[in-house]
């Protein structure tokens, strides 16, 4: 019983942990893979007005 209760604290600090890091900052790399998505969308919507689809 007693390793079950240390494998459960185990697992909650693992989850703790990995939710502390999926909340960081966004970093530069990532801001630009969010602007170069963005401008291939834009891209995108403007040649398919351009081509009348």
């Amino acid at each position: 019983m007693d390793s079950l209760k240390q494998l459960m604290i185990a697992l909650v600090l693992v989850v703790s942990v990995m939710g502390l890091v999926g909340c960081e900052e966004k970093g530069s790399a990532e801001k630009a893979g969010e602007q170069l998505d963005k401008t291939m969308e834009d891209a995108a919507k403007k040649a398919n007005d351009l081509l009348g689809k």
